[in-house]
Parts: structure tokens; sequence; C-alpha cells
């Protein structure tokens, strides 16, 4: 069986306020090319549709239009879970029937237990849970974090092993010896959540979400696909893409993505970077972090720059502090508290605190005074 891997897609997601609309848009394009051109069995989702649990109608008509193309127009079975992201009850809705259509969306634990059959495969597909809802269905006090239950779901699921056949466990989790990167919620204190690769030996392959990049775990048969796009300054230098998964013989390809618009760091000055002969070799509409060199005042810089790249979504000063230039006044410290704050916000806005301002400073002094 051939099936294409993929996960996060966070259908909904914004980049620093940016709305990433026509990238997911593009990027399920090119997943849709993919699996058609390799002529996949199936496609897996490995939870994270959505970005939000409460999606507005932008994102959820974006989603459906995606998913009925994709198995009521070119008929691939769809093979999916719910992760941390979505709203489990609210992504189930209507899921009764989807089977009818080789739609597979899993979003509770106990539905991961019947394997989903093809003539030489069973996928389990095990949404993102929690610990007490492993305790509830096993009626098991003792299980107190993810790793004690996963024990008991991989034991559950090897006893629904046809040995005639391979089998793919789909899930949404943190594996051992995986690494995080900013855009990732984290959902794990202590590393308690960690799920050693060791446990998932029983699967001929496990077909990860949670964590945004493919290199993010390096075991031979247990992979995250990583998100279709990057949604993190963090993110900057992955390669996005799909896995091609061969199961007999095994097989695993991948498939690079290109972004619509890149996610990228430009570093040096400011006259450089808004320099014609500079930024004419750049793809200005990409997604910038710019860090300056300069340690000068640039007035309305932020703006300056949005001139030439409008899609800067981060600036950072990378050459030490700002010098100003001014003398700073010195202040005495045995001053009154408003007193203090008048002088500080004179000096600093070139203005008096006004008699509304000087009200709420007073107010929250004395509720400070409280306090203390």
């Amino acid at each position: 069986m051939r099936f294409l891997h993929t996960a996060d897609w966070h259908i909904g997601k914004k980049l620093h306020g940016f709305d990433l609309v026509e990238e997911q848009q593009d990027a399920y394009e090119q997943i849709k090319k993919i699996a058609v051109d390799e002529q996949v069995d199936a496609v897996v989702i490995a939870g994270d549709l959505y970005d939000r649990s409460v999606p507005n109608e932008t994102s959820v008509n974006q989603l459906g239009n995606m998913l009925v193309d994709l198995n009521l127009k070119h008929h691939f079975p769809l093979l999916a879970i719910s992760g941390n992201h979505d709203s489990a009850p609210r992504l189930r809705t209507g899921s009764s029937w989807f089977k009818a259509t080789d739609f597979y969306l899993n979003t509770k634990l106990s539905q991961a237990l019947t394997p989903v059959e093809f003539p030489d495969t069973q996928f389990f597909l095990l949404p993102y849970f929690e610990p007490f809802e492993a305790r509830q269905y096993f009626k098991d006090d003792k299980i107190r974090t993810v790793q004690a239950a996963m024990v008991k779901i991989v034991a559950a699921m090897r006893a629904q092993f046809d040995p005639a056949k391979k089998h793919v466990l789909v899930a949404h989790f943190f594996a051992a010896g995986s690494s995080h990167v900013d855009s990732e919620t984290q959902v794990m204190v202590g590393g308690l959540n960690a799920i050693p690769v060791d446990d998932l030996a029983d699967f001929d392959y496990v077909a990860l979400g949670h964590l945004h990049g493919k290199d993010a775990l390096h075991a031979d048969r247990v992979r995250y696909s990583g998100s279709p796009l990057k949604f993190s300054v963090s993110e900057a230098n992955q390669q996005k893409g799909v896995w091609i998964v061969d199961t007999d013989p095994f097989k695993l390809t991948f498939k690079p993505l290109k972004p619509l618009r890149d996610v990228r760091v430009l570093t040096g000055a400011f006259e450089d970077l808004t320099s014609p002969e500079f930024y004419k070799k750049q793809a200005v509409n990409d997604y910038l972090s710019i860090q300056l060199t300069d340690q000068r005042v640039i007035p309305n810089v932020m703006q300056a720059l949005r001139d030439v790249y409008p899609n800067v979504i981060e600036l950072e000063r990378v050459g030490g502090p700002v010098a100003t230039g001014d003398e700073l006044a010195t202040i005495d410290p045995h001053l009154d508290p408003m007193e203090l704050m008048d002088q500080f916000f004179e000096q600093t806005t070139d203005a008096p605190l006004t008699d509304q301002q000087q009200k709420w400073a007073q107010t929250a002094l004395q509720l400070a005074n409280k306090e203390d």
C-alpha cells in the first residue's frame, strides 16, 4: 500500500497578524497534486486540522472544501484524527456518515482500538487525548500519564492485529527524542507525556502530528510529517513537505512543498536593506524577520521597512543598544512617588501627565500600597 502522510494544517492560523488563507490553499493544492501524481491509496492527516478549537467561518469553509475535494472529487480515502488544537466534538460533527465515502475521522480514544481495514494494511487512528480519558476508558486509576496510557492502548491495538497485514499507527503527541519549535503548543510538563519510540515498535509505521518539522525525529519508522507551512521564525530554515509511505517493501520518500510566501530572516543595516540594489534582488513579499545592525535611532523604522517589505513580521536590533545621543536627566530617587512619576513621564514623552492620567496613577499607587 502507498499513502501520503501529512499533519498540522492549522487552517485559520495567523502569522503575526497576517492571514494565511492564500498560503494554506496553495500548500493544499501542492499536496493534492502529489497525491494524484504518486497515485496514493489514501491520505493521512495526523491531527490539528484547525488552528483553533472554535474556527471562524472562513476556516470551516476552507477545510471543508479541501476535504470534499480530496474525498468526493478525487476519491482518496481519508484517515484523519483530531489534534490538541482541534475541538473534538466540533470536528466529529457529521462523522456518522463519513465512512460511506471512505473518510475516517477519529476524535475519541475508544475509536482508535478498532482498525480501519485495507486489503494489506490496518490503520489505528489515535486522536490527541488526555490521561483522564484513558483512565476512564480502561477503568484504571493508576493511569496518570500519557506514557502509562500508551502501554494499555498499544496492547489493546496489538490484540486486534491481523498477522497477514501491515500495521500503521496515526497519532498526535510528543515522541521521545523530538524537539519543539516556537509555533507548537507545549502540551508536556517535565517531559511527562513524551512517548518513548521503543513503545511504538509493534507498528510497521507511525505517522505522527504535533511537531512542525520533519526532522524533529529520525526514527526509522516513526516520523513527523511537519506542517505544510512555516508558522514561526524558528521554522525559517525548515523544508516543508509530506511523506509518501510504501508499506511493502517499506519505503519513505519526502516530497517538498514550495511556499507561496516564504518565512525568512534578513540581517543588515537599514541603509543597505532599503537600497534598491539590495531589495530588488529579494522576494520582498515574503514574511520577513528583520535584524537591524544599526545602533542609531531611525524614525518610524517599522513603517519605513514595510514600505519596501510589506510583510515584515518581526524587527530586532542585533547590534547592541540604540544610541540616542541625548543626555539622560538625573532624577532624585528620594522624591515622592507621584513626583517621580511626573518627572519620568515628562522626560520620556516631552509632555506632562494630564489630570486624568494623574488620577489613574494615584489610584494605582494606592492599590499598590494596600497590597504591600
